[in-house]
């Protein structure tokens, strides 16, 4: 007789749940689609010990666990009853130990009921300290200790590592804490830069960037090293190309003609200094311009004919400045490297770096400040260096390797721009660009959905010049009229009669020119499917609010504003929802999404899909708990590795 562990696969899963069923007690027990999510998720593992008798294998026990960056989470250990405390459980605990060894990983850490001594004294007894009391764990007054393992040493610690970039390093008297000036030859020649590629900020200030000039090279070496470089070499070859240029400043016309309009020649010039001007007038402007270039030191020309345009912006190198602005282009350096981003220690190495990107002053954002704290907490014992971002960090953009939007995102505002930048600098984002178009226009969503068979309310589009009661007869009031961007009921009425009607309309056709006419589907709630990566995260009813029709009141009390909700287990909600819920979102993409639904008799509707869907502490991670944010962060964290190295993803049949 032999004792093997090997993966689980699919086809263990019957065995699996037996086990369970066996080795735990009612409040631990996991469902059988819960323990089939875990034999196939990328981020998770499951091994199973047997023994070998005669050609015929016995499941005795399995291990599950999370694979983190740093640290390796045991989710689940069970041996059945009768095979107990005959070193099975430790055999188990020490192929834990070994995986983790074989990823680097420097701790293992699980949860133990707190009421089973002998269970808490067999981890103490095989290394693991108690770390803390967790209350409620598993079920109410069913609580828990952490346990960790500590196995590795932690690494010392590190932080990013600032370097500008010069031809001649003696010309430049500006000394700032944790930036290193070198010269162009030292970063292509030195190895040192090449080897330690992912820890590197560079800032090119060479003499010239034409096309295969030492200048060139440094940046593109530095895209090569896969390190953040401005500027990068895309935007040395923008500079080259007004019609690039003007197309890339295109949304930001209103504010070139406001800054200008009142200077009565017909040419103008201005040099921007890491994002400053010197002639305040210019500021905002230069800022502006400076957010979408990215290029330490440049000068941009404009010429006025009918309106003012740009006419060209090239680059500055340090030998070109103006003697007498030399001062001041290192007094904004000093301020620029100084800043809290670039000399702020970091307590530990990470893997990744993640923006969240929020809005500290909007009054009902996605997700709640407790839970954005759980997001961040998440993702640093996952590995990440994580920061909250604003607007006003657009220039930063290409500092992290992720970009998770927190704040209401609109295709007309910084939400959209921030996810396009990302994306276009080779970041995960969620939401994506194409999310945040096809989600926001109901338009778009109505004909997606009805195009795949997928039912949605009886709905018309009525056009702006048409005439207003041509789809009257279509109808039964009350109907619904929606703004083709409306999102969290904002933009959405009910009318009653065909004065209302006519009322509506004309308010809403000031704004769009196509408005959505929809049948009333009266319900007392509504559901949300959380789906990521095409598969169901989190479910919730939506109450509607208090004597409203939706669930969303923005015009009653603080305290009115939404209904009540209920969160509820993945596996109990019906599967004709789930699977509804799962097919809308597949259309928009394969990020994070808020499928909302009625089911009206036998029929499930989708009323609108939803980038960037509510997740609060309280209600959307009811159930899953903490689980829910690592799912997430683990999504990203994914994305990231697949971008950096697709064919560690191929699958292999497990050995």
């Amino acid at each position: 007789m032999s004792i093997d562990i090997r993966r689980a696969v699919r086809n263990d899963i019957q065995q699996i749940f037996l086990i369970e069923n066996k080795a735990f007690p009612s409040y631990q027990k996991s469902s059988k689609r819960s323990l089939l999510l875990s034999i196939t998720s990328p981020f998770q593992e499951m091994w199973i010990l047997e023994k070998t008798k005669d050609s015929l294998a016995t499941p005795l026990g399995y291990i599950s666990f999370h694979v983190y960056a740093r640290t390796l989470r045991v989710f689940s250990i069970a041996i059945l009853p009768e095979y107990q405390k005959i070193g099975y459980g430790k055999k188990l605990l020490k192929h834990a130990v070994n995986c983790a060894l074989a990823n680097n990983q420097e701790k293992i850490t699980l949860e133990a009921d707190a009421t089973n001594e002998a269970l808490m004294k067999w981890y103490q007894k095989n290394g693991f300290k108690k770390i803390k009391f967790l209350e409620h764990y598993y079920a109410p007054n069913q609580h828990a200790y952490k346990f960790s393992l500590q196995i590795l040493e932690t690494q010392e610690t590190n932080r990013t590592i600032n370097v500008i970039v010069v031809d001649n390093p003696k010309k430049w008297t500006l000394s700032i804490e944790n930036v290193q000036l070198i010269s162009a030859h030292e970063y292509t020649s030195n190895k040192y830069y090449s080897s330690n590629s992912k820890k590197i900020r560079v800032f090119n200030l060479c003499n010239s960037y034409r096309y295969q000039s030492l200048g060139y090279y440094v940046s593109l070496l530095a895209s090569a090293r896969d390190q953040r470089v401005i500027p990068n070499v895309t935007t040395i070859r923008d500079f080259q190309d007004v019609k690039i240029i003007r197309s890339i400043t295109h949304d930001i016309e209103k504010l070139i003609q406001s800054c200008l309009e009142k200077l009565s020649f017909k040419q103008i010039s201005f040099n921007v200094y890491f994002g400053n001007t010197v002639d305040a007038q210019y500021q905002m402007l230069g800022n502006k311009l400076y957010q979408m270039f990215e290029a330490p030191l440049f000068q941009v020309s404009f010429v006025r004919t009918d309106k003012w345009s740009i006419k060209k912006i090239h680059p500055l190198s340090l030998h070109k400045i103006q003697e007498e602005d030399f001062v001041i282009v290192q007094k904004f350096a000093q301020t620029y490297f100084s800043s809290k981003r670039f000399v702020k220690q970091r307590l530990k190495n990470y893997t990744y770096d993640l923006a969240i990107l929020i809005n500290p002053d909007e009054k009902n954002p996605p997700s709640c400040k407790k839970s954005l704290q759980l997001f961040k907490k998440t993702a640093e014992n996952m590995g990440f260096y994580t920061e909250f971002i604003t607007k006003q960090d657009y220039n930063r953009i290409s500092e992290f390797d992720a970009l998770f939007i927190r704040e209401t995102t609109n295709v007309n505002n910084h939400t959209y721009q921030f996810s396009r930048k990302a994306y276009a600098e080779g970041l995960v984002v969620i939401d994506d660009p194409w999310s945040i178009l096809r989600c926001s226009n109901k338009i778009y969503l109505e004909e997606r959905l009805t195009l795949n068979k997928i039912h949605t309310p009886k709905s018309v589009i009525i056009y702006k010049h048409e005439p207003r009661n041509k789809y009257l007869d279509f109808f039964s009031f009350p109907i619904v009229l929606k703004q083709p961007d409306s999102a969290f009921s904002i933009g959405v009425v009910k009318v009653n009669n065909a004065q209302e009607y006519e009322t509506a309309l004309h308010t809403f056709f000031k704004i769009s020119d196509l408005i959505i006419a929809q049948e009333f589907l009266p319900s007392d709630y509504d559901w949300r499917i959380g789906v990521l990566d095409q598969r169901p995260l989190f479910a919730c009813k939506y109450y509607m609010a208090k004597g409203h029709w939706q669930i969303y009141n923005w015009e009653g009390k603080q305290d009115e504003i939404t209904g009540d909700s209920q969160t509820i287990p993945i596996e109990d909600v019906p599967e004709d929802i789930l699977d509804t819920a799962t097919k809308a979102a597949s259309l928009m993409g394969d990020g994070l999404y808020g499928v909302d639904l009625k089911k009206i008799g036998s029929k499930v509707y989708v009323i609108e899909v939803n980038d960037n869907p509510n997740i609060d502490k309280g209600i959307e991670d009811t159930v899953l708990k903490n689980e829910l944010y690592v799912r997430i962060i683990s999504s990203i964290q994914t994305r990231i590795e697949m971008s950096r190295n697709i064919a560690r993803f191929i699958s292999t049949e497990p050995k």
